[in-house]
């Protein structure tokens, strides 16, 4: 079997202010933008097939983490599809001491560094399959994520259901059923056709359908500070530039730190730009942990996976959101209409960590981010 390539980890670097149209552009595939967890989008999926190929893990100790895991291990090493092993450390030590003649085939990797932001775990395995027919083992949930992470994590969950449709990646994400909050068990069976519980297999009852998100997760971001300075911007990016890298600075971020947040900034104030007409307004605010930067416009993404998958260099567009991905902690993202038809717009508030703040793997602040539950 060819041995398993490897993959460089990612660089670890209530009210809204719509000022929404009925005309504003809706961007299908270019450019920055966000998910939207409308049904009138996600229904697109409903045309694919079934995916079999994502399931759920709900382990009840380490023990039944390695029977199932290293079970889907060695049916793909027979099957000639090398793995990837997306895992927190805990997980990936128990496995790593047990993998014995099958290690040569299988790649650990560090979910706490390439999946601390969850929208980088489908490009890592993007990478990995590079046209060849692999396995991946995600585990993109450990004790102390915060509620923002955990909505990312099951936008991530079900947008997969769209990219893994008929693709060359087979997927088995476990969860700590112990460990986890019963919200978060409640997202993995939303988002994946499959769920193991105790060794049996089962098509979930509650699987909500290719890219669908659970709706705590579809709500409103709640506002920013009222004291948040902010920035409305439609001519030109150089005042977007110097507002954030001014902000960053003075907020404590590393000079690589600041110009990885200035470059984020600048690729979604870019699509403002490029695809709206009315502008876009930028806010910026820190707590102890993280400075947070948020840009709305009129505009809205039509395409789930904007930002999920890497894109060939020499597409026209749609590079910008997987750009910002790959250099922010975490990327939050609201997009898409209400239930009426009026456009709401497009929301995205980028997090970067303080350098005090410590590993990937550590919480993010849940100040600013919604309870799991709803």
């Amino acid at each position: 079997m060819q041995a398993p390539d490897r993959i460089a980890a990612a660089p670890v670097s209530r009210q809204r202010r719509w000022r929404g149209s009925s005309k504003a552009a809706c961007r299908e595939t270019g450019g920055s933008g966000v998910v939207p967890g409308h049904e009138d989008i996600a229904a697109a999926g409903e045309r694919l097939p079934r995916s079999h190929g994502h399931a759920a893990l709900l382990y009840s100790g380490q023990a039944d983490f390695l029977t199932s895991v290293l079970e889907f291990v060695r049916e793909g090493v027979r099957n000639g599809e090398p793995v990837l092993a997306l895992l927190p450390e805990q997980s990936a030590g128990a496995l790593r001491c047990e993998l014995g003649g099958l290690g040569q085939d299988v790649l650990l990797a560090n979910m706490g560094e390439i999946g601390g932001n969850p929208a980088r775990i489908l490009p890592a395995a993007q990478t990995f399959a590079a046209g060849r027919q692999v396995r991946c083992v995600w585990e993109p949930a450990w004790p102390g994520r915060s509620d923002a992470e955990v909505c990312e994590i099951a936008r991530h969950e079900a947008v997969s259901n769209l990219a893994l449709a008929g693709g060359s990646v087979t997927a088995l994400c476990p969860y700590d059923a112990a460990g986890l909050p019963s919200p978060v068990l409640e997202y993995a069976r939303d988002t994946h056709p499959d769920v193991i519980e105790h060794g049996q297999r089962a098509v979930s009852s509650s699987y909500l359908g290719p890219a669908r998100i659970p709706a705590p997760c579809r709500q409103p971001l709640p506002a920013p500070p009222a004291a948040a300075p902010q920035l409305q911007y439609d001519l030109d990016l150089r005042p977007v530039r110097d507002f954030v890298s001014g902000y960053a600075s003075g907020a404590g971020l590393s000079e690589a730190r600041r110009a990885d947040l200035v470059l984020a900034a600048g690729e979604l104030a870019a699509n403002t730009l490029r695809h709206t007409a009315g502008g876009g307004t930028l806010q910026l605010w820190q707590d102890e942990h993280e400075v947070l930067c948020q840009v709305t416009d009129d505009g809205c993404i039509a395409d789930p996976l904007a930002g999920f998958r890497r894109l060939p260099p020499d597409s026209l567009g749609g590079h910008g959101l997987w750009l910002v991905n790959q250099v922010c902690d975490l990327v939050e993202m609201r997009s898409g209409s209400r239930v009426d038809g009026t456009v709401d717009g497009t929301m995205v508030r980028l997090h970067m960590r303080l350098p005090a703040t410590g590993p990937a793997q550590s919480a993010s602040a849940a100040s600013a981010s919604h309870s799991p539950a709803g």
